[in-house]
């Protein structure tokens, strides 16, 4: 059971639970017992090492990121990775390996472009049939960007994805909470997780994992720097349609870019025409330059409508570093000789 992601988290979720929260806890209650159930069910046994980056809430934390500073961490060591994800967005169910050539966003999600760029991409709605499918097509490693809730497919290691600045949220489950499921069967089926980013509510969240007795890492979020440059002193119209668009805005100052208007949208957000002109308009009136992420321009290419906003944006690519390489590297080579 994987919780429907609304346009946009409300802001409730991430404040100590008041009376809104409170009237959503019999459906909370519900949802969580469904979702902590489903997370006990047996999967298939992939035949290669199953790793899989996840987050226990709803919303953006570095989950794609994750995976493609890992899938190039193993392939330095000659592993021939595969991703593995559902193409959340996009309207083939799968199996499918991602051919750039003709797969869009509107196809295969948003995601998998930004992954089948890295490493071999398959999308499947039915994990276990994808994992087969990667299998036959030569995969070694099968790398999962999301589906750490998901039972279907046993994994031999989970990295969970936490932001610093937001951490847990209220604690609560879905729809009271951002939770995915109630957190300590989450946590306890993890091997780790990686803060990312610095915030008091980060550090709640890793004082509660080392208290269940998994790892905790750190990471950070960095700009290219030659993506950077392109905004380094200049006046931006920043806009983002992913789970967390307030840390794309804080990329985008630290990179040096003096943030005139800023236009957040909901998670996978799907421009229309109408939101085209709207900021192709504001950055022409305003002599803005108009900034957004690789996720949000993947979104538009098969888009004839949104061609000139696609040609006029500009994307401030990000990566993900951990603070102590060498602990996930021996991590993951753990799970990798089980």
């Amino acid at each position: 059971m994987t919780a429907p992601v609304s346009l946009r988290a409300p802001q409730f979720w991430w404040r100590k639970p008041g009376a809104l929260a409170a009237l959503l806890y019999p459906a909370a209650a519900i949802y969580g017992a469904v979702a902590g159930a489903r997370l006990a069910r047996k999967g298939y046994r992939a035949n290669i090492p199953v790793l899989c980056i996840g987050n226990p809430t709803l919303g953006g934390a570095g989950k794609t990121p994750a995976a493609i500073t890992i899938a190039k961490l193993l392939q330095a060591e000659g592993r021939k990775v595969f991703f593995l994800m559902r193409g959340y967005g996009g309207s083939e169910a799968g199996p499918l390996l991602v051919d750039l050539r003709k797969h869009s966003a509107t196809e295969i999600g948003d995601e998998a472009p930004l992954l089948a760029k890295v490493a071999p991409t398959v999308v499947a709605r039915d994990r276990a049939a994808g994992a087969k499918f990667a299998e036959a097509n030569g995969a070694e490693i099968l790398l999962l960007d999301d589906g750490f809730q998901n039972p279907s497919l046993v994994k031999d290691f989970s990295l969970l994805v936490i932001d610093g600045a937001k951490g847990l949220g209220n604690g609560l489950v879905f729809p009271a909470g951002p939770l995915r499921a109630p957190l300590k069967p989450q946590f306890t089926r993890a091997q780790a997780v990686v803060v990312v980013g610095d915030g008091n509510a980060g550090e709640k969240a890793a004082r509660f994992a080392a208290e269940v007795g998994i790892t905790v890492l750190r990471a950070k979020l960095t700009a290219d720097a030659e993506s950077a440059r392109q905004f380094s002193g200049k006046p931006v119209l920043a806009f983002a349609g992913i789970g967390a668009p307030e840390k794309f805005f804080a990329s985008l100052e630290v990179a040096g870019a003096e943030i005139v208007s800023r236009k957040p949208f909901g998670d996978h957000h799907r421009y229309s025409e109408e939101d085209a002109k709207a900021l192709l308009r504001e950055a022409a009136e305003k002599n803005l330059l108009l900034a957004t992420t690789a996720k949000d321009l993947a979104r538009m290419s098969a888009d004839a409508n949104l061609s000139s906003l696609r040609a006029n944006a500009l994307a401030l690519n990000v990566s993900l570093a951990f603070k102590d390489e060498a602990a996930i590297k021996n991590l993951i080579g753990k799970a990798l000789a089980r």
